[in-house]
């Protein structure tokens, strides 16, 4: 639901750049037929269902009608990427950040179980007998992962920050080339 209400509108009022854009007479029909549902719903009385429509009738740009509308419908949708690029940024490092504990944990799980395995196994009738200690296999695969994990840091949050553009852009239905870059 939340994503068809803001996709009603000309261009996405929560989007930075189109908040001091003027509002269309279909932006503030967008916003009355979303007051007239939650009136009809019980979620506003009378008064304020009055001054909400005022306000919408009285808007000139698309950032003015997010706050007339904002309790009734999500200003952000779940998922919904953010506008700005520290935004963005930090949502990348915390990726980066994830993926280098999965491969932590990676290497640390590998090497544990293998061992263990390795371990048990080399116990045969003469006592333990280590000929060969073939865990050091998964060890360094897992290992190599791990720094390459920690090594690419920049590569990751770029690589995030484009998907995270990308998918922004097909959100509010704009076309995106890696040149784009988000609000600042």
């Amino acid at each position: 639901m939340d994503k068809e209400f803001w996709s009603s509108f000309s261009h996405d009022p929560r989007d930075e750049q189109y908040r001091s854009m003027r509002a269309s007479d279909l932006d503030r029909g967008v916003v009355q037929q979303t007051l007239t549902e939650a009136y009809a719903d019980g979620r506003l009385d009378r008064e304020e269902f009055d001054e909400r429509t005022e306000q919408a009738t009285g808007s000139r740009t698309l950032g003015e009608l997010v706050p007339i509308v904002g309790d009734l419908v999500a200003a952000t949708s779940h998922g919904a990427v953010p506008t700005r690029r520290s935004d963005m940024e930090l949502l990348a490092r915390r990726h980066w950040e994830r993926k280098r504990r999965e491969a932590a944990f990676s290497f640390l799980g590998a090497s544990l179980i293998t061992s263990l395995i390795w371990f048990a196994t080399a116990w045969g009738k003469d006592g333990f007998d280590p000929y060969f200690f073939w865990p050091a296999f998964v060890i360094a695969f897992s290992l190599m992962n791990l720094i390459r994990t920690a090594a690419s840091r920049q590569d990751i949050i770029d690589s995030e920050i484009r998907r995270l553009e990308k998918k922004r852009a097909k959100e509010l239905g704009q076309p995106w080339s890696p040149n784009d870059k988000a609000a600042e």
